[in-house]
């Protein structure tokens, strides 16, 4: 059966290369613990959250929200009986909804098929039955655990991007931020997890541990087990590209593949997806065997080409977002020096050495020297840089490395 092209949307779980090793081990893990699910945007968190989402094993009832663009603890709770009426609402109606004043009307309205739910009618309804929900939140929140509890059924509740919402949240208020992990905290803990029946799968595409710090709490997740989305091997790499363009039947050098891993860098699954998705296409116009050259043509388009620079552009767009200055403005610096070098990257002391030239001596060198610490440590964590060997960084992605020579070197 051909495999299809997924280059934006959902990859379906049927269609989800090389993930499923990945996939049994989080079950493992979300069997006896809560989990932190880490990965850079574009290399299929979300997918592989679906995949859970779609895929439940052991009788887990699984309930997915995207909480990016959240600003209050408050919303985070009411998203969650949403998404319950949406996605499990015999659930909602049966098991938690029975006897509560909070989803009067909302429980009526939660019927056995999913497209009859209005998800509006289910916000204003619950905003309605109390008008000071923002203040309430905690109450409210404790109150849906308690009732998830007591039906003695085992429930994941995926939580996308919590860092987003904690920048948001850190936006309007930092204390509010705070008091909302350190809760979130202690909901983990009681009752320890080998004895709950809620397990909580938290994603995120940017450093929480760096949020957090930022606020303050980086000791409010040390209770989540880490796991982080692995890259794909070289061979997983060229499989990938030799069996999708032989399902075409692409006529192709046998050295393609290959040309393709080495171009790509860390192979981030969409550009993956792209290259070859043009490869197949190019071919398709010549009718002829893709050669070596048409990998160079395939890269060099999909650099000037309009649908790869929206999505490489997020990469620099989010440096301003996520990075307090002076550190974006820094980040930025070394990203455009690293753009410029060769195969082999630059070592820490030539880039600490082009950080001192722009940060000034304003601050002490100690002062230097952890805020240089901090962003080397940030750039890594956040996916754009590696130390692709001892004592040598570049970018992690040879495609992002070309597009940000191009435009911002």
């Amino acid at each position: 059966m051909k495999a299809d092209f997924y280059t934006g949307s959902l990859v379906p779980p049927e269609d989800l290369w090389f993930r499923q090793p990945f996939i049994d081990q989080l079950w493992e893990k979300i069997r006896n613990e809560h989990v932190l699910l880490t990965a850079p945007r574009r290399t299929g968190k979300s997918s592989v959250m679906n995949h859970i989402k779609e895929r439940p094993q052991d009788d887990f009832l699984v309930v997915y929200l995207n909480v990016q663009d959240l600003q209050r603890p408050a919303d985070l709770f009411q998203t969650i009986i949403e998404n319950f009426c949406e996605q499990h609402p015999k659930f909602l109606r049966d098991l938690l909804g029975k006897g509560w004043t909070l989803l009067k009307g909302v429980v009526q309205a939660a019927g056995d098929r999913v497209e009859e739910v209005d998800l509006y009618g289910t916000k204003i309804t619950l905003r309605e039955n109390d008008p000071d929900w923002n203040s309430n939140w905690k109450k409210h929140a404790e109150e849906l655990l308690q009732r998830i509890r007591k039906t003695k059924k085992k429930v994941l509740i995926i939580v996308d991007e919590l860092p987003d919402m904690l920048l948001n949240m850190k936006s309007e208020s930092s204390k509010d931020a705070r008091e909302f992990m350190a809760w979130f905290r202690k909901q983990r803990e009681m009752p320890p997890p080998d004895k709950d029946c809620i397990r909580w799968l938290v994603g995120g595409s940017i450093n929480l541990a760096g949020t957090l710090d930022d606020l303050g709490g980086i000791d409010l997740i040390n209770n989540l087990s880490v796991e982080s989305l692995p890259v794909f091997t070289p061979d997983q790499v060229r499989q990938f590209v030799r069996e999708m363009l032989s399902q075409r039947l692409v006529q192709f050098h046998p050295d393609i593949p290959e040309l393709v891993e080495l171009r790509l860098g860390r192979p981030i699954p969409l550009f993956l997806q792209m290259a070859t998705q043009e490869l197949c296409r190019r071919w398709h116009n010549a009718l002829r065997e893709l050669d070596v050259h048409d990998v160079s043509i395939v890269f060099d388009s999909l650099v000037t080409g309009v649908g790869a620079q929206d999505k490489l552009q997020h990469y620099h767009s989010r440096i301003r977002r996520y990075y307090p200055e002076p550190r974006g403005t820094l980040a930025y610096k070394l990203l455009s020096l690293l753009s410029r070098s060769k195969a082999d990257g630059l070592t820490r002391k030539a880039l600490k050495s082009a950080f001192e030239k722009d940060v000034g001596v304003q601050t002490s060198q100690s002062e230097r020297d952890t805020l240089f610490n901090r962003i080397m440590h940030d750039l890594m964590n956040d996916f754009y840089i590696g130390e692709i060997k001892p004592d040598r960084f570049d970018f992690e992605s040879g495609l992002m490395k070309t597009w940000w020579k191009k435009y911002y070197a």
